[in-house]
């Protein structure tokens, strides 16, 4: 079912100069407008009917979101999805669409109850240790592909032109899948939450059969949590790149488990021009970029 994932409201445009003269003699004038404003609702995810978590979400692709979920956290600990629906507390209509239930058809282990709401900024942060990580999960085997600052460039702006909820409101993350060696986006999705728009695309990939993520990477908006890195690393993502900054804590998450990481990604040619043709060097920026993990074995090729 599509849902809506933005509304209208009225605000209050305001503005005066900053230097306190002008025409009214620095007096604040506003007007009355229409402003678009992002969907955020809370949605329940359950496994095999069990209650797992609440979380904060922008309505869209909430199957996904629900199957990226549980297998980035772990919950299904390898068992395959075996349906997902609306509800299980009720009807669809009657839980307006904020209940997803996931089926692994009894084969998962039995989730405990994460009691307190994920809100959209930050997910279940703290939810799980890097020690606990290094448990669950392997160093990922593949080496890491080398960064390259003109793809990255070219998947930035490609994952820019296909964010639509962005461009209507302002106020929402993006997650898109991408080829390493070439820049090309094969998959974007948005969300109020960072953390959310990770899971859909983790989801749409489990669905489709192409976990884990291996030679492919992972470009997130803003920065990259500790949480981001591990559901990089749960889907077997190569590269983790974000427009922000890392923090500590996920950057040696990211180099235990082999995963190259790059912040404060800038630059590049606008969408549509970022195969480097001359045609399109007037208006491209030069690629910047921080490389944070793995340290000594990455290959850069810059930009220009």
């Amino acid at each position: 079912m599509a849902r809506g994932r933005a509304l209208t409201a009225m605000t209050v445009r305001a503005s005066a100069p900053s230097d306190g003269g002008g025409r009214n003699g620095g007096a604040q004038t506003g007007a009355v407008r229409p402003d678009r404003l992002v969907v955020e609702e809370p949605m329940e995810i359950r496994l095999d009917d069990h209650l797992v978590t609440t979380t904060m979400r922008t309505p869209g692709h909430d199957y996904e979101l629900a199957v990226g979920f549980c297998f980035t956290e772990g919950l299904l600990d390898g068992a395959p999805v075996r349906g997902v629906r609306y509800c299980a507390t009720g009807s669809a209509d009657a839980t307006r669409y904020n209940v997803v239930t996931v089926s692994s058809g009894g084969r998962a282990p039995v989730p405990d109850p994460r009691v307190r709401t994920t809100t959209s900024s930050c997910g279940l942060c703290g939810s799980a240790s890097l020690d606990a990580l290094r448990q669950r999960l392997e160093p990922l085997a593949a080496t890491p592909p080398p960064v390259d600052l003109v793809a990255l460039g070219r998947a930035a702006a490609m994952a820019r032109s296909r964010q639509p909820v962005f461009d209507e409101t302002g106020a929402v993350h993006a997650a898109s899948v991408f080829d390493p060696a070439t820049g090309d986006v094969e998959l974007v999705r948005e969300d109020i939450g960072r953390h959310n728009a990770v899971d859909k695309v983790v989801g749409r990939l489990l669905l489709d059969g192409r976990l884990p993520a291996t030679g492919r990477g992972l470009l997130v908006s803003g920065r990259a949590s500790f949480e981001l890195v591990q559901k990089a690393w749960s889907a077997g993502f190569g590269i983790l790149a974000a427009v922000s900054g890392p923090s500590s804590l996920a950057v040696e998450t990211a180099r235990t488990a082999n995963l190259a990481l790059v912040g404060f990604l800038r630059g590049g040619a606008p969408a549509g021009g970022g195969d480097g043709g001359t045609e399109h060097r007037s208006t491209s920026r030069a690629v910047t970029a921080n490389i944070y993990s793995p340290e000594p074995r990455l290959g850069v090729r810059a930009a220009g």
